[in-house]
């Protein structure tokens, strides 16, 4: 039978009940990184509205990971209670709970996007970004102090990603996703352009993946067997493909998370550079990159971007290009974008008890 938008999916042990994830949203509305009634509204009226998988923001696993004073973190065990209130919730509703576990590199220290996303000092809050090599962002007239990672301190950022996948766990998350893409920390080891190094960490492909492998076994071995794990990546610069991170690369660095536990890779796109060049932002425009990784290795792959309809989405899981259709500003407009989904394809799905009175008659 062919899989359609509401055909259960298997990730391991881990089923969900529709093909539909909301895709991770920075909100910038923690202190010191704990989650607020802001996140078990937000991320648990999009559970209430039929979604699959619900996945947090960007989680900082330490707290110069952060973009900005505002994100939310998991750098502590302090922060696991806040965080199990949603996961509580949004299991209560047959949705799947999810956190993407970040570190923002050189686009880290900023005010949050309504302040203007400016550079912080450190009298205002900022602290010293850190990124694979002394390369600050160049959007930033005056950026904050940059400090090039040492081998040493390389292995300490693996230890926060696996300390905070154990803490998410705890937390109650059933799926851990790492966060390698948008010109953030891990994809500023990816790509030529942000990395200049020429020890084991730089040059060849083979070394300038190495933290992401190194991640993604050390988030592994602290997650169950029976549980998932994500990797999103920018499957391409939208630089020129001779100096940059490009799709060739994003293949085989896929190929090579799935030997090593990675179950979907959760295909983006940009974010290393201000000169990117995107031909078009249409619909779906990041889709054919999703679906090459797809037919070129054995890992999921979730499909993001301009997916804005029921149709378009059911279409991709159809048309085998996609495992997952991960939906982010869509859900921003639309909580229920699942449920109202399903309606629009003739599908039945479960409105809680409390709206039945609203569902309409077809």
């Amino acid at each position: 039978m062919t899989d359609t938008l509401f055909s259960p999916l298997s990730l391991r042990e881990t089923v969900l009940s529709n093909r539909i994830m909301v895709s991770p949203m920075c909100q910038y509305s923690s202190t010191d990184g704990f989650a607020t009634d802001w996140h078990l509204v937000h991320l648990g009226s999009r559970a209430v509205g039929g979604a699959g998988i619900v996945m947090t923001e960007a989680t900082a696993v330490s707290p110069e990971g952060r973009i900005s004073p505002n994100d939310l973190g998991i750098w502590s065990d302090e922060h696991v209670e806040a965080l199990e209130r949603v996961t509580t919730f949004v299991k209560s509703m047959d949705s799947v709970p999810a956190i993407q576990l970040a570190h923002a590199g050189r686009k880290a220290s900023k005010t949050r996007p309504w302040d203007g996303s400016q550079p912080l000092s450190p009298e205002d809050g900022g602290w010293t970004t850190v990124a694979p090599s002394d390369v600050p962002w160049p959007y930033d007239a005056e950026p904050p102090e940059l400090h090039e990672l040492s081998t040493a301190e390389i292995g300490d950022v693996v230890d926060d990603f696996r300390a905070a996948a154990a803490r998410a766990l705890d937390a109650g998350f059933e799926i851990a996703e790492i966060h390698a893409a948008h010109g953030y920390l891990l994809h500023e080891f990816l790509s030529p352009v942000t990395n200049h190094r020429d020890d084991e960490y730089g040059g060849s492909f083979e070394n300038r993946t190495r933290i992401v492998r190194e991640v993604t076994e050390a988030v592994r071995e602290v997650w169950p067997d029976d549980k998932p794990v994500f990797v999103r990546i920018s499957a391409t610069d939208w630089l020129d493909d001779r100096k940059s991170w490009n799709i060739d690369q994003s293949v085989r660095l896929a190929s090579a998370l799935g030997e090593l536990g990675a179950d979907l890779i959760d295909v983006s796109s940009g974010g290393i550079h201000p000169d990117q060049q995107i031909p078009d932002t249409g619909p779906g425009y990041q889709v054919p990159y999703a679906e090459l990784i797809r037919e070129e290795t054995d890992v999921m792959v979730g499909a993001v971007g301009g997916i804005r309809t029921a149709r378009h989405a059911d279409e991709l899981i159809r048309n085998g290009r996609a495992d997952l259709a991960i939906v982010g500003r869509e859900h921003l407009r639309d909580p229920y974008f699942a449920l109202h989904a399903a309606q629009e394809l003739g599908v039945d799905a479960e409105w809680p008890p409390q709206y039945h009175r609203a569902i309409p008659r077809r």
